[in-house]
């Protein structure tokens, strides 16, 4: 994926070490999800040839839509229902979800609403996140770390994660793994008790 590529706004509110800490605004997504296969790697290659086969015309429209960045995956550890627009969802604890972003022309209403009844529009809340940045192949091992640093981050500073860690790639399969973007999120319900330390204002940070 080249850098061009569109991606969801964000403000970063806090960076300490190497974890960077944004609030993001509710976007939508197109996503998919892949029952019967726990294996990280091919659940995220079959998610998105069927995401890719969404945006390349397979919707009730027939629109092309550009691709986006990032691609996301998750894997639930429990069964959630997804406020889903197209049709009702569950995602069922034990299986992959994979994600593209949805350029920021749709909303609700416009965004073509898929042929393949595994891909679903879903709109993705407003949340803060904990984020952490790592380069290397899309693999489990590697998410496995990232992850494992992630969290132990948060729990040092006793920041509450809400939900899975969800992975994030920003570039094609093509890009030289030292150069790729890839990245682990996870929502918080607080910041680091440093932020407010220093003088951190959310609300003035936000607004």
């Amino acid at each position: 994926m080249a850098l061009s590529l569109e991606q969801p706004d964000y403000t970063v509110i806090y960076e300490q070490g190497d974890i960077e800490y944004r609030y993001y605004d509710a976007y939508l997504v197109v996503e998919t999800v892949i029952e019967n296969d726990q294996k990280y790697k091919s659940a995220a290659n079959e998610g998105f040839r069927r995401l890719f086969r969404y945006i390349s015309g397979n919707n009730k429209k027939g629109d092309e839509i550009a691709m986006t960045k990032p691609v996301q995956q998750v894997k639930t550890s429990e069964t959630i229902a997804l406020d889903d627009i197209s049709i009702e969802s569950t995602v069922r604890a034990g299986n992959y979800a994979v994600s593209f972003v949805l350029p920021k022309k749709y909303n609700a209403v416009t965004a073509p609403q898929p042929l393949d009844p595994r891909v679903s529009v879903v709109m993705l809340p407003a949340k803060t996140v904990a984020v952490y940045r790592y380069s290397g192949r899309w693999t489990e091992s590697n998410f496995k770390r990232s992850s494992a640093k992630l969290n132990q981050s948060l729990q040092q500073q006793a920041v509450n994660a809400i939900g899975e860690v969800r992975s994030a790639f920003y570039n094609a399969p093509f890009m030289l793994p030292f150069l790729r973007r890839n990245e682990v999120l996870v929502e918080v319900s607080n910041l680091p008790e440093s932020y407010t330390q220093q003088g951190g204002d959310l609300a003035a940070t936000l607004y």
